[in-house]
């Protein structure tokens, strides 16, 4: 049937929203207060709530909106200026940067907050909100208490939470939190079409068949494993926003086994006295070792580290040659495994569980890996960099016992 529609009618539903959306992109049905959608990565939750957003001021439902992400920067390059961001279907819409907003024609305005701030959003009033990947905020109760306080405009405010799905107590209080609130999930496979050519193959590769993949692929809230070496109460506790001045900073690196594909872990970390800390998480797959070892020359400037930390066992002396190419003077340390992950892991978690180590900031998907991992199957490359830093920062050496002589 479709084919038998004029090809100007066609275009038109090619181009409509309501035509492609896929179900769980909808507005829920209902009474509700806040809609939580979770996603799979590349589900569609961007898309979904930069229509959500753009169809009710067009309807003129809303007038005074909240956008809300992890910082300033990701809500400009994500929910506004992005892809599938607001500009893009909004007619007639404004961004002004320096104002840090984006205005209509008819006088709707939509305020660009960040979430790493929550006290700024105290003293605004708004009667629609969009908090995006929420899951990966710093302080996303905090952030969340305050957005709640500012829906106080119009007779039926309501707020859409996007995020890819993490077990941390901000979610789990929402997901159980009906019937305020209204959850929906879609999965990768549900956007597949569009997605780019390899995208699929890519992460199935990577996560397919582990709970880390269920979260990432399938848009399911798992629990942590309770095996796992790492809990998840341990890093929430003693999280901080910032840290203080280290006396050590280090930049660990994990590299991936193939020249690409592989995900490489470069985890920047400190020590100041006999506290650590997390500074900094530089990870990414599909890298050439030009393309990583650049980007952990980046974070050993930014973080003006002391030394680059990177195993031996697992091509340690690439790893030197790769980044002395670029920095001849890299003070490059080579460090060797000669106990399993498992082992070598423990006395760091130890660490998190006496709240010695503090994660300045968040870093979801360490965080996701470190409470996953139980020591079988393959270790993740994030949490093997913090590893290295942490053991790096915190040698774990025993101290021999006095011999006592008698005469």
């Amino acid at each position: 049937m479709f084919e038998e529609l004029p090809e100007t009618e066609r275009a038109a539903l090619n181009a409509s929203w309501r035509f492609n959306a896929g179900f769980d992109q909808y507005e829920p049905t209902g009474d509700w207060r806040i809609w939580l959608f979770m996603g799979g990565r590349g589900s569609g939750k961007t898309r979904a709530g930069a229509e959500w957003i753009a169809q009710n001021i067009r309807e003129q439902k809303m007038q005074r909106v909240a956008l809300i992400g992890a910082t300033h920067h990701e809500a400009r390059s994500v929910m506004i200026e992005g892809e599938s961001g607001l500009l893009s279907v909004s007619e007639g819409a404004e961004y002004q940067p320096s104002l840090r907003r984006v205005v209509w024609p008819h006088g709707a305005v939509a305020t660009v907050l960040s979430a790493d701030e929550p006290d700024s959003i105290r003293g605004h009033q708004f009667d629609g909100a969009w908090l995006d990947e929420f899951a990966k905020w710093p302080e996303p109760q905090a952030a969340l208490d305050m957005t709640l306080m500012a829906m106080r405009l119009g007779d039926d405010p309501r707020m859409l939470v996007t995020t890819t799905p993490r077990n941390i107590p901000a979610v789990l209080e929402l997901y159980t939190n009906s019937p305020e609130v209204s959850v929906t999930t879609a999965s990768t496979y549900d956007n597949k079409m569009n997605l780019a050519r390899g995208f699929i193959s890519t992460i199935e590769k990577r996560y397919k068949g582990t709970r880390l993949g269920r979260q990432e692929i399938d848009g399911e809230l798992i629990e942590d494993n309770e095996n796992a070496l790492w809990q998840r109460e341990w890093i929430e506790r003693h999280r901080i926003a910032s840290a203080p001045d280290c006396e050590r900073v280090v930049v660990a690196i994990d590299p991936p086994v193939s020249k690409t594909g592989d995900e490489c872990g470069i985890v920047i970390a400190g020590r100041a006295g006999e506290e650590g800390y997390v500074l900094g998480d530089y990870s990414r797959g599909d890298m050439s070792p030009k393309q990583w070892a650049g980007r952990a020359l980046d974070a050993f400037v930014t973080f003006k580290a002391d030394e680059i930390v990177a195993e031996a066992n697992q091509g340690g002396e690439m790893v030197r040659d790769v980044i002395t190419q670029h920095m001849p003077n890299a003070p490059v340390k080579l460090v060797y495994a000669s106990r399993d992950k498992r082992t070598r892991a423990t006395p760091v978690a130890s660490l998190y569980e006496r709240g010695v180590v503090h994660h300045a900031g968040c870093f979801a998907e360490l965080e996701d890996q470190m409470c996953q991992f139980d020591g079988t199957g393959k270790s993740p490359d994030r949490m093997d960099a913090a590893v290295w830093a942490l053991s790096h920062l915190f040698p774990f050496t025993r101290h021999a016992e006095p011999r006592v002589r008698t005469i």
